[in-house]
């Protein structure tokens, strides 16, 4: 099995879009997964039936018994984060302010306040209308550790893979160089990074470039909107070619990757032109892996 993972160092690239068109030119062949699990949106474009649905929880969260509770103040006093509200005399937690540090469980001194695992988000392992796997998940509002669920994301993902006996698993992995970014990585056997021609965009191409050097995984670049500034454009290819990347290939900018997201198609399904390149660039990639 063979694991690709397509990244970007900033949001806005086309990392989505492309990935998802690699899905479709894929098809039965791979099981494709949505690690941008803080906006995950691959499912507008392959319509998944969300079959399996499993919940994810992840940290803690404080509760405090009413009956008690004897008001002390004690735990308020010992919160950092504000977590603890008064209101007519009656102690709550607010979820969402509660790092789960424990603290107040350990000073309360009736045992009044119990720590139970948070409801992070839930993943979902899905077919899609394009006849292949997709597992996917939705982190819950305000909920932290997505870098957890990316890598519970890649764990079923795996394990769909072998038990369909496929020899790929597609990635859509974060943008940044956070822990959900090292979560997609882990473990990966290729790397694209779709970049684009700006100053912020070649900032953050390097700076996910020497992550990936850390992971020691290779990778291959794709340049998108190459005729915003052609300038630029050189300059990522020379930064390509000095590092002894993979050159895999450039678009011009092309409003059809928006407007095909509009319509929930594919840009391959939307732009025979754009289906053309990316053909080319997908079998590059699959030679490149093999």
């Amino acid at each position: 099995m063979k694991e690709i993972v397509v990244i970007s160092g900033k949001g806005g690239t086309g990392k989505t879009s492309i990935t998802a068109a690699f899905a479709q030119l894929a098809g039965k062949e791979s099981v494709i997964a949505d690690c941008d699990v803080d906006a995950a949106d691959m499912h507008l474009l392959l319509k998944p039936d969300f079959a399996e649905e499993e919940a994810f929880y992840s940290g803690q969260i404080a509760h405090i018994d009413q009956d008690k509770c004897t008001r002390c103040y004690k735990c308020k006093k010992v919160c950092r984060f504000d977590a603890i509200h008064v209101t007519d005399g009656t102690f709550t937690v607010d979820e969402i302010d509660c790092e789960g540090c424990g603290y107040c469980e350990k000073i309360c001194p009736t045992q009044a306040i119990t720590m139970y695992d948070a409801l992070s988000g839930k993943t979902c392992i899905s077919a899609t209308r394009l006849n292949n796997t997709l597992v996917h998940a939705e982190l819950a509002i305000a909920a932290e550790h997505s870098g957890k669920l990316v890598t519970r994301v890649k764990t079923l993902a795996r394990q769909k893979t072998r038990e369909e006996k496929k020899n790929l698993l597609l990635i859509d992995g974060t943008p940044g160089i956070g822990c959900p970014v090292t979560a997609s990585l882990t473990g990966a056997d290729y790397a694209v990074i779709v970049t684009e021609p700006t100053i912020s965009g070649i900032n953050d191409m390097k700076r996910v470039f020497d992550l990936i050097k850390t992971f020691k995984i290779r990778a291959g670049f794709i340049i998108n909107k190459y005729d915003l500034n052609p300038e630029k454009s050189r300059d990522i290819e020379l930064f390509i070619k000095e590092n002894k990347m993979d050159y895999l290939g450039q678009f011009n900018y092309n409003e059809n990757f928006t407007k095909s997201m509009t319509q929930g198609e594919t840009v391959v399904e939307y732009d025979a032109a754009l289906k053309t390149e990316l053909a080319k660039m997908w079998n590059k990639l699959k030679s490149l892996i093999n």
